[in-house]
């Protein structure tokens, strides 16, 4: 019963950020747009993302990968369940991460670069 309960608050956390659009949080398309910026910043050292996007490259290839912990072709239920427990963890992960990397943004683009005088 337990295990039911967090996978529905899981499916409902996931939810409400799809929808935070509709709120005025970023809206999905806006987080969509902000990955490739993401990975740049990450990749130029800007963007302290760096951990995060592995793992969540990490999940990508897991899932897409034909090499499971939990073989789907011997226990099906099963072996598609840790698959979509996978994808909910990515899906969340990337909007929470989308959302902190587009308020790093906003509050980068009012700061004056330049150096400290003391």
């Amino acid at each position: 019963m337990a295990k039911s309960l967090k996978r529905t608050a899981a499916f409902a956390a996931l939810g409400r950020a799809l929808t935070s659009g509709a709120r005025g949080g970023p809206g999905l398309g806006k987080r969509i747009g902000a990955v490739p910026r993401m990975i740049r910043a990450t990749a130029r050292g800007e963007y302290d993302g760096g951990l995060r996007l592995a793992m969540m490259a990490a999940a990508t290839a897991y899932i897409a990968s034909p090499v499971d912990l939990v073989p789907e072709l011997f226990l099906t239920v099963f072996g598609l369940a840790d698959d979509a427990l996978m994808a909910t963890w990515l899906a969340g992960s990337i909007l929470a991460e989308t959302e902190r990397f587009l308020e790093w943004e906003a509050k980068r683009s009012t700061v004056i670069p330049g150096q400290v005088v003391t």
